[in-house]
């Protein structure tokens, strides 16, 4: 029994590292999967330009939602001076969520045109 221990000890650990060696054996190198096309400059610009307008456009509705939450409050307060102060509170920062969105916006395009060098018309 202490000999089938020994065994043990040596051929597991073995076996599992040379399972995957084992898998491969047939076929070391797979084919790529489908035909596809490259990854190009141009390809990756379009679709980081893409995400970026579709985050913009996603925060500036995110803000007006804000907003109109806030405006909704504004009306509801019914005279309460605390609720109408939370509710001016969330429209300025709805308004200030906007701006930076905005301002975000701007950076990365003025970015995007001087790393390609169509900032300055050339």
């Amino acid at each position: 029994m202490e000999y089938f221990k020994k065994i043990g000890k040596v051929a597991i650990p073995a076996a599992a590292l040379l399972l995957p060696f084992m898998s491969l054996a047939l076929d070391p190198l797979p084919a790529p999967i489908g035909p596809g096309s490259a990854w190009t400059v141009d390809r990756i610009e379009s679709l980081i330009e893409r995400i970026g307008n579709f985050m913009i456009f996603i925060g500036i509705i995110i803000a007006v939602i804000y907003i109109i939450w806030g405006g909704i409050k504004y009306m509801t307060a019914g005279g309460d001076a605390k609720k109408a102060e939370e509710a001016r509170g969330a429209i300025l920062n709805g308004i200030i969520g906007a701006a930076v969105v905005l301002g975000v916006g701007v950076i990365l395009r003025t970015a995007a045109a001087l790393i390609t060098g169509t900032f300055f018309g050339v």
